[in-house]
């Protein structure tokens, strides 16, 4: 069964996040945005193409005025200006116009670089997101922050430009490798954290029917975290205030994946970097110590990694920081738990906070044994 949300601005609806099992649906949803009269380019990476690129070019084929295709080599390493400029050149010869369309076919990656593309060209044209990943369904695809890295800087250049259409088809789920899964499963998680601990519960509650990839359960998880970042996105369209609560475990995250150069996926940095966050919060007296444990505890369930499982240097980590584009001054916009549901922005987290909260979280793995006992 098929269902929608829409997302709104200034109380108005901009656009809808579609949910299906298959792609049938998307020529007419196409139609509803004017394709007959339009050029439209799939913009799409050498992982994806060979999956869904054929089976969508042939839905779309006779649908719009013309249609063409590019795909980029995929990774994170190619989420930069030059792989832009390839698509701006490209986009140039086929002779698109303002009243054109982008599709973004594929992971965040690709719908970071086709958004800004989208952004920039002419000055802005209209994009689509068809989200091929789960990290990308429930997170990158929802909310218009477009954008591309810069010398290893994460998303150091991007804009605001918000899709005409979100289209979720959760049966994409079935080609990810464990590891891709597990990366979209940190967002997920870091959704309860910060907004509802009932969901949070319901995660760890239906762990075996989640890993399993449970048509049902997927659908269900897939929509209630979209559903969370639909309302943060609505009350802070371009992250002035509430917005930046979606940052929580990205700022060690970020710097954690730096420093491991893309070695480990940007949701399993995140996942590290929220348990991270986590043990700030608690160095804090903001949550207690049965708290910290059940986030690290649901975390390992779901597969993580630890902190030990990599070399990693605290004191290096924490410098990169200070390159995070959530600097404030001199001061990091760090995120916090009050409790699980309820984040909040701390200004004063100090990189001696920082480097006792890697001791613990190391501490915690040691540990799990001992005193975590099972989920």
């Amino acid at each position: 069964m098929n269902h929608s949300l829409t997302v709104h601005m200034n109380n108005e609806p901009i656009y809808d996040i579609f949910f299906a099992e298959d792609f049938n649906s998307l020529p007419e949803l196409l139609a509803g945005q004017g394709i007959a009269d339009r050029r439209v380019c799939i913009i799409t990476e050498s992982n994806v193409a060979p999956l869904y690129l054929t089976s969508i070019t042939n839905l779309l084929q006779k649908k719009c005025k013309e249609l063409i295709s590019i795909v980029f080599n995929a990774g994170e390493e190619n989420k930069n200006l030059d792989t832009v400029k390839m698509i701006y050149e490209k986009l140039i010869l086929a002779k698109f116009d303002r009243k054109d369309l982008l599709i973004a076919l594929g992971g965040g990656v690709t719908g970071d670089i086709t958004g800004f593309a989208a952004a920039t060209y002419l000055r802005g044209i209209d994009f689509i997101q068809i989200p091929t990943s789960l990290l990308a369904q429930v997170d990158s695809s929802i909310g218009g922050k477009t954008g591309v890295d810069f010398d290893s800087y994460k998303n150091m250049v991007g804009a605001f430009h918000m899709p005409k259409l979100v289209y979720i088809n959760v049966s994409t789920l079935d080609t990810l490798s464990d590891e891709q899964f597990t990366s979209g499963m940190g967002e997920i998680l870091k959704h309860g954290l910060i907004k509802d601990e009932s969901y949070f519960q319901w995660l760890v509650e239906n762990k075996e029917a989640i890993l399993a990839k449970n048509k049902e359960a997927r659908m269900d998880m897939i929509k209630t975290s979209c559903n969370i970042k639909r309302m943060v996105v609505e009350n802070d369209p371009t992250e002035k205030g509430e917005r930046a609560l979606l940052n929580f475990g990205h700022t060690l995250g970020h710097a954690i994946e730096k420093y491991l150069q893309l070695e480990l996926s940007h949701g399993a940095c995140v996942g590290l970097g929220c348990v991270l966050a986590s043990a700030v919060s608690y160095l804090k007296g903001f949550i207690d110590k049965e708290t910290l444990y059940r986030i690290y505890r649901t975390f390992k369930a779901y597969d993580f990694p630890d902190l030990t499982d990599y070399n990693i240097a605290p004191s290096t980590v924490i410098e990169y920081t200070k390159n995070d584009k959530k600097m404030v001054g001199d001061k990091i916009k760090f995120v916090l738990l009050k409790k699980i549901g309820n984040a909040q922005i701390d200004m004063d987290v100090t990189d001696k906070d920082m480097a006792e909260a890697f001791i613990i979280a190391k501490e915690l793995c040691s540990n799990q044994e001992k005193e975590c006992g099972a989920l």
